[in-house]
């Protein structure tokens, strides 16, 4: 049970800004088995993201609401996820072989494609979650709780997305500064298991509600699979940036595909 703990504190350590006991730090065999608890992490930021927006949404308005938790959720995470994507957006805009790409995606600053990429990627997630609220307060009686669980599916289906991607590929950097953003390389049926877990959870509960919004796990995996085939295409694999721009991609993607789910049934 200690050494679960310290697992977990580990992961909690790694992926948000949220005060862990000292004794934690990023011993590599430790950071390995955090991976079953990365969609794990997303329940935390998703409820951390739901009482910001249930604060604002009390306070102001609706739609003030959902920016706050939006600010809630990056301030969390420390941009972590989002730093990944823009530097996948810089990467794979500007490099045309493997080793720019990996060049590209090292370096700290943010260039044109970043900065393009994430001003639309968080535009698109507050309007798509905007929306995505409003008809969930239409469709149920009891749209708090509704809302709870979307939060919590959205940012731990996409984790699972992501971190699953390490159960499958093989991570691209073989030199020296894959060490200095360390991350998880190896795993066992444990962090398969455990990552499954914690993923699909809050979806099935979510489902109880309406069972149709099982369907909006499809499209998340699909765009998974073509951001994994391209990944593999360009640089042979995957880096940290690359598990970053995959939450949050697939985050939207899950928004969006709920908002169908709701409109077509």
């Amino acid at each position: 049970m200690k050494k679960e703990l310290h697992i977990f504190f580990t992961a909690l350590m790694f992926y948000t800004r949220i005060p862990c006991p000292k004794d934690i730090n990023h011993d590599p065999d430790y950071l390995n088995k955090a991976s079953r608890y990365f969609p794990l992490i997303g329940w935390i930021v998703g409820a951390v993201a739901f009482c910001a927006y249930s604060v604002f949404d009390y306070l102001i308005a609706p739609e003030i609401a959902v920016l706050f938790s939006m600010i809630a959720s990056i301030l969390v995470t420390g941009a972590f996820h989002e730093d990944g994507f823009a530097d996948v957006c810089d990467g794979f805009g500007g490099g045309w072989t493997k080793e720019k790409i990996l060049m590209i995606m090292k370096d700290s600053a943010i260039g044109a494609y970043g900065a393009i990429g994430v001003v639309l990627l968080l535009l698109t997630k507050f309007i798509s979650t905007d929306l995505l609220l409003k008809n969930a307060e239409m469709s149920s009686l009891n749209p708090y709780l509704v809302f709870l669980l979307l939060f919590i599916t959205a940012h731990s289906i996409s984790r699972l997305a992501a971190v699953s991607i390490v159960f499958t590929h093989q991570y691209s950097r073989e030199d020296a500064s894959s060490k200095s953003k360390p991350i998880a390389q190896k795993f066992t049926w444990r962090e398969v298991t455990g990552a499954f877990f914690f993923g699909l959870l809050p979806l099935l509960v979510l489902s109880c509600f309406q069972w149709q919004l099982l369907f909006a796990l499809i499209p998340v995996f699909i765009t998974r699979f073509f951001l994994v085939r391209y990944f593999q295409k360009w640089i042979h694999g995957y880096t940290g940036d690359c598990l970053g721009a995959t939450q949050q991609v697939c985050e939207v993607v899950f928004y969006l595909s709920t908002i169908a789910i709701w409109k077509f049934i």
